[in-house]
């Protein structure tokens, strides 16, 4: 590793088969688009899946397996809210015949079950979890979690598995100040996964990158065809790489709160995913739960339990004095 080189690529070139995955549900898969270009031109075989929030008892995909169906361009599913089968349209339209894997907001031990059906299926060796936010780095202990079940039953599941890697990806620094996420406390998780050698440095969006631009065409279709619940994390992400700063709105769903846009928002953090799951204090707790609501309870009963830090703004404001 050099200035010249970027460690999250070079550990991707060694992989055969990468299966990129939403790990917090809805549009996470869509932030890692521009990373499912990329690798594509490196001639990776690359594949797609999300935790779905789309009730997947009202979808006619192909299952799989229990819990994890296959959505194509022709799966029906709820016309008012389905990101995956939005998404392989949008492939259809430009050509492709792409699959998106959606697996079923579930408990851990279902999920992991899921997942180990899904790699047989497709013979992934490589994972790189994609959490739009950074939510997903909170190891319990901070002022606010964000919406932690989803991603962490994610990181969980694919701890599990045996793979060649497992990698995390974040997009989005900022976005999730709406859910109580600390940024300072996002921060120290960067410095101490750094300490362990797990922290894989950050690869900025920008305008004109082709893995960009077809990023950027994604999200406004998918805000087209789903205009009363766009993605409001993918569209903070584009008003970033355009260079849109501080309280700005794309959307109307985001009316009445106030936005923290910035250039660090269209970067990807990246992250060994085994280290990022050793520093959770509840994951463990976890590993047995069978469905969603048991995850959100056992999370809540551990924050009942533990003591927090106390709240950190950027920057912090010190007192200094001058001689």
């Amino acid at each position: 590793m050099d200035l010249a080189t970027s460690p999250l690529f070079e550990r991707l070139q060694r992989a055969d088969h990468v299966l990129l995955a939403g790990a917090g549900g809805g549009f996470d898969i869509y932030c890692g688009l521009p990373l499912y270009f990329r690798l594509r031109e490196m001639g990776k075989r690359v594949s797609l899946a999300n935790l779905s929030f789309t009730t997947l008892e009202r979808v006619d995909g192909r299952v799989v397996a229990p819990g994890v169906m296959e959505v194509r361009a022709e799966t029906q599913g709820p016309a008012h809210y389905f990101p995956e089968g939005v998404l392989a349209r949008w492939f259809q339209a430009r050509g492709e015949a792409v699959s998106i894997y959606c697996f079923d907001k579930v408990g851990v031990a279902p999920l992991r079950l899921a997942w180990a059906a899904l790699q047989v299926e497709l013979g992934f060796d490589t994972v790189v979890l994609v959490d739009g936010g950074t939510d997903i780095l909170m190891r319990g202990d901070e002022a606010g979690l964000g919406t932690p079940e989803e991603d962490i039953s994610s990181l969980a599941a694919v701890d599990s598995l045996a793979l060649r890697d497992k990698l995390i990806v974040c997009l989005g620094f900022g976005v999730d100040a709406f859910h109580g996420i600390c940024h300072a406390h996002f921060l120290e998780a960067v410095a101490d996964l750094g300490k362990r050698g797990a922290y894989l440095g950050v690869t900025a969006l920008l305008p004109g990158m082709p893995e960009v631009d077809r990023y950027r065409e994604a999200v406004l279709y998918s805000s087209e065809e789903m205009a009363r619940r766009p993605s409001i994390v993918s569209l903070s992400v584009v008003g970033a790489i355009d260079g849109d700063y501080g309280d700005q709105h794309r959307t109307s769903r985001t009316q009445g709160s106030k936005l923290w846009i910035n250039p660090l928002m269209s970067m990807y953090w990246a992250f060994d995913l085994d280290a990022v799951a050793r520093r959770c204090l509840y994951l463990d707790l976890l590993r047995d739960t069978n469905t969603s609501w048991e995850v959100g309870a056992r999370i809540e009963a551990f924050r009942n339990q533990h003591p927090t830090k106390p709240w950190q703004d950027i920057p912090r404001r010190v007192a200094t004095v001058c001689r």
